[in-house]
């Protein structure tokens, strides 16, 4: 599996973006983690692949939405009233191991990890 990412920019407060990530191969999840400056890597949304099922964190909820074109094997995340502590570099990443050793915001639940999309929000 191989993960491409694109999509990120810089954008004032209150602006919006949509990060888009092609997907070639199997996969039981895909999401999207992203890591500010002097942070820890952080989950911010996560799909599975077969039902649909959204899973996101407390602090994007409301304003990102994660989707999944299946017929272009394409992730997306839809960013809105965007702030500057959404400053990150986003990664696309994918499980591909179907595992449920982790939780489904565990870094560790992905084994596929995208090279990252600078986003700036000021």
């Amino acid at each position: 599996v191989q993960l491409v990412e694109s999509g990120g920019d810089s954008v004032q407060a209150g602006g919006s973006l949509r990060l888009s990530c092609v997907a070639s191969g199997y996969t039981y999840r895909l999401g999207w983690f992203r890591q500010a400056p002097g942070k820890e890597r952080e989950v911010v949304a996560v799909i599975t692949t077969g039902a649909g099922r959204t899973y996101y964190a407390d602090s994007v909820k409301d304003r990102f939405i994660i989707s999944l074109d299946n017929a272009e094997n394409t992730l997306y995340l839809r960013m809105n009233n965007l702030t500057p502590e959404d400053t990150a570099i986003y990664y696309c990443v994918a499980d591909t191991r179907g595992t449920r050793l982790h939780t489904w915001d565990s870094p560790s639940r992905y084994n596929i990890w995208g090279q990252g999309t600078q986003v700036t929000v000021s």
